[in-house]
């Protein structure tokens, strides 16, 4: 993966210095309208909002997926992404590939929410429905300390004058909400362990799912699965080395298979994401590993950078209520004779997004750095890297173990 630094985005507004530059941003980004803005439903897969548009290799800073059939109020245009006016307020860009037109539509406004119930099921999770009279655009996000999810629903005021939680429940300690603004329901659910383990949200019907998965009863590798993903594959090659000329797709995997048979070795469960060189789309990564459900996902890179003197290892995450694994594994690496590069959060990687299970990136080393390259290029070295990977990992749950709101 090639490594940029990257900065801070801010919005900023220029005013227009020539006749030319004036124009040229109007043809870019079209004056929004109220007599042009129109309505339509998400589709495609993994549907997301983004902040803006974005200026790096990573493109526009995502805030999270969104379900598909959400109904959604498109107001303008900014190069290849619709600009959406999520509520009176609140406003977000989707690629105009995930945005389908709706001329048929009854839209409902505001949309009000109705009962609420949380309750237990047999398997790992907690589940919070939510009724609603149409499917609404949300965000969400992890806090933690005390951990929480909290979610916002956009155009929907509250008609909600009961919430019921049955005892059945194991990991959601409170559920609430704050009408945060006249059509912005937030809501609030609080969480019994401070560790993180994931949630799902989509669409039953108009009724909001929110699946919380639970921390296991036993904190252990014998009791977790975990999915390793060699990144890139096929023809999507990745970085190569400088000097000895390493393919990035080809290291990744050697590396991701050696991190499998150290978590069989500690009698763990593993999937893995690709076991040859095959092409195989992030996207499709995510609803892959949607689909097999791990506890943890570890996403193995090799970084790359225009100085060749940078070197060294990182860990990358991007929902706080993540960042404890991140942690772990970059102190055990770097104990083993590395640099560290650092701890990387707000990470806007496609298999950094998922809020459904616990993920980490890791960038192994640089091949773009002589020392580094050689360093791959070790049977040996992949070796230690594993067990320090997997080192990490017990150091985390064994913090887990430990840690209480």
């Amino acid at each position: 993966m090639k490594y940029l630094m990257l900065c801070p985005i801010f919005l900023i507004v220029f005013t227009a210095c020539s006749q030319s530059a004036e124009k040229k941003e109007t043809t870019q980004i079209p004056p929004i309208q109220k007599d042009t803005a129109w309505w339509g439903k998400t589709t495609g897969k993994l549907p997301a909002l983004l902040y803006g548009d974005g200026t790096d290799r990573l493109g526009g800073a995502t805030i999270g997926y969104i379900d598909t059939g959400v109904v959604c109020k498109v107001i303008g245009q900014v190069k290849k992404f619709y600009q959406l006016q999520l509520s009176q307020y609140h406003t977000a860009l989707i690629d105009t590939a995930m945005i389908q037109r709706d001329t048929v539509l009854q839209i409902i406004q505001p949309v009000l929410s109705g009962s609420w119930k949380a309750w237990g099921t047999d398997s790992c999770y907690d589940i919070v429905t939510i009724h609603l009279n149409q499917k609404v655009p949300y965000t969400s996000y992890m806090e933690v300390n005390p951990s929480a999810i909290k979610i916002k629903l956009y155009g929907v005021q509250s008609n909600t004058n009961w919430i019921t939680q049955l005892q059945s429940l194991k990991e959601i300690k409170n559920l609430y909400y704050h009408q945060t603004e006249n059509d912005v329901l937030e809501v609030v659910i609080q969480l019994k362990h401070a560790q993180h383990w994931g949630y799902t949200i989509g669409y039953e019907g108009k009724k909001l799912m929110v699946k919380v998965k639970r921390q296991p009863n036993i904190v252990g590798l014998l009791h977790l699965t975990f999915a390793v993903d060699a990144g890139h594959g096929g023809t999507n090659e990745g970085a190569r080395g400088n000097v000895y000329g390493l393919v990035e797709k080809n290291y990744t995997l050697l590396f991701a298979k050696e991190l499998e048979k150290q978590l069989k070795l500690a009698h763990a469960k593993v999937i893995m994401t690709r076991t040859n060189d095959t092409t195989f789309d992030n996207k499709d990564r995510v609803l892959f590993l949607q689909q097999k459900n791990p506890d943890v996902l570890i996403s193995l890179h090799l970084n790359s950078a225009d100085d060749i003197s940078v070197n060294g290892v990182s860990t990358y995450y991007k929902h706080i209520g993540f960042r404890p694994l991140s942690q772990f594994i970059l102190k055990r690496i770097t104990a083993f004779k590395m640099n560290g590069f650092g701890n990387i959060g707000s990470f806007n990687f496609a298999l950094n997004a998922p809020t459904d299970f616990v993920n980490c990136l890791v960038e192994i080393a640089f091949l773009s750095n002589k020392g580094d390259e050689i360093k791959i290029k070790n049977p040996a070295f992949r070796t230690a890297v594993a067990k320090q990977i997997v080192l990490g990992i017990k150091d985390w749950l064994r913090y887990v173990a430990t840690e209480k709101n």
